[in-house]
């Protein structure tokens, strides 16, 4: 596509109500499934698409970083690239406003894919895992940033959530609902003919609640996140709200299965 750079650009725009040429550039039983990671210190949002010639490498990094129990990698395709003709067969329109309210935050002119967000506060090229763990240890300076301690379970039909006191946040709870890995083959467009294996893919978005900084629990039904595929499950505390979305405070992953 001779009018597009290999890493597609777009300009900001508002978050949705749901959730540039560079360098190549989710019935009480007695098993309880604890959550994998009991302090993770980062979460890494990948923001890709099935029509970006330089995403595959950025998937790839993705698939490594989720091997790592301290890091929760999160793989949101975005829409915005549907125009060109053919539709990406994980995008959701709120991961591309969620990308676009990260950037307006950070005071970008603009998005592009592959994008990584570490911990809500830095980007960097997804495909450059340096970057992402030096990006990842700098957000580590900020004392808020992946601080409050926060668990999360599964027993029979419901996920239990129970996040510790902190007195002075606030933020937003949100669950994931994930696909551990979903392999594509796609048909069209400059990645034609691969098979590319995504890795903890979000499938499903739910605002849990609104946290004041107090000690809670809260319960959501499995039902409320689940849909075929899904098997895993990623929680987080993140401050501002999803127009205005801040640093990350707290997270958890686990599976459902």
């Amino acid at each position: 596509m001779s009018d597009l750079p290999e890493s597609k650009t777009t300009t900001a725009g508002a978050f949705a109500s749901r959730l540039s040429r560079t360098l190549g550039i989710c019935a009480i039983v007695t098993v309880i499934t604890p959550a994998c990671a009991d302090n993770p210190r980062a979460v890494v949002e990948l923001f890709t698409s099935q029509g970006c010639s330089s995403c595959p490498p950025a998937d790839k990094v993705l698939g490594e970083l989720a091997q790592d129990k301290s890091v929760i990698a999160l793989s949101l395709p975005i829409d915005y690239w549907d125009y060109l003709g053919w539709k990406d067969t994980l995008a959701d329109s709120r991961f591309s406003a969620r990308q676009k309210a990260y950037s307006h935050m950070r005071g970008n002119r603009g998005v592009y894919t592959p994008q990584a967000v570490i911990n809500g506060t830095t980007d960097v090229l997804g495909s450059d895992r340096i970057a992402i763990e030096n990006a990842a240890k700098g957000t580590q300076k900020n004392d808020d940033v992946m601080s409050v301690p926060i668990t999360m379970t599964t027993s029979g039909s419901q996920i239990n959530v129970s996040v510790e006191e902190a007195d002075g946040r606030s933020g937003e709870i949100w669950i994931c609902a994930v696909s551990k890995q979903v392999p594509i083959t796609i048909s069209r467009g400059e990645n034609r003919g691969q098979q590319i294996t995504y890795h903890n893919v979000v499938r499903n978005v739910l605002k849990v609640a609104d946290w004041n900084g107090k000690a809670g629990s809260w319960t959501v039904p499995l039902e409320n996140i689940t849909r075929d595929g899904v098997d895993a499950a990623a929680v987080f505390i993140q401050d501002g709200n999803r127009e205005k979305p801040g640093p990350m405070l707290g997270a958890a992953f686990t599976s459902l299965n």
